[in-house]
């Protein structure tokens, strides 16, 4: 797109159409949009690792976080899907019973890259396959399944701290 003399990259192509279920290697579980009806298992499991998850996202989630705030950050996360402006997976086991993590596909905030994708799992998953699955998967799928040219795995790709040392965008 341009405007003036200045190039303005585009975050999505405009006919790109989001994965809607994305199952992962091995069985047993699977990556979709997440949504305010996702509120009972995502506010647990949140919670229920936010030291670790404020540890590196900046202080998110606060530890008085209610479920209601929850719910309408879920709400909001849902539009921003619908409007392509970004993406939130839900990581689930495959009977969708247990909300296990998340993975954030972005437009980039710092100089860099072209996307910004981060991921979480739960505390009790931490260090198991389901972990090592993840670490794995996410860059594999987001360089072919998604149209990015320069995309950032913050966490894996760069530290935390190196990203947050990047310059911003203007």
């Amino acid at each position: 797109m341009l405007r003036g003399e200045e190039i303005v990259m585009t975050w999505l192509p405009a006919d790109f159409v989001h994965p809607t279920r994305v199952a992962l290697p091995g069985g047993g579980y699977h990556l979709r949009p997440i949504s305010g009806s996702d509120a009972p298992l995502d506010y647990p499991a949140v919670m229920g690792s936010r030291e670790r998850l404020a540890s590196f996202y900046g202080g998110w989630p606060r530890t008085d976080m209610t479920y209601e705030y929850n719910l309408a950050d879920l709400e909001r996360h849902a539009r921003e899907i619908e409007a392509h402006e970004s993406f939130n997976y839900a990581l689930l086991d495959d009977a969708g019973t247990a909300l296990l993590g998340c993975v954030y596909i972005d437009p980039p905030v710092r100089q860099g890259a072209d996307a910004e994708i981060s991921w979480w799992v739960v505390d009790g998953r931490v260090g198991t396959e389901l972990e090592k699955t993840m670490a794995g998967f996410v860059p594999a799928w987001i360089a072919g399944a998604w149209s990015f040219e320069r995309p950032c795995v913050i966490g894996h790709d760069v530290t935390w701290d190196e990203w947050r040392a990047r310059p911003k965008l203007a």
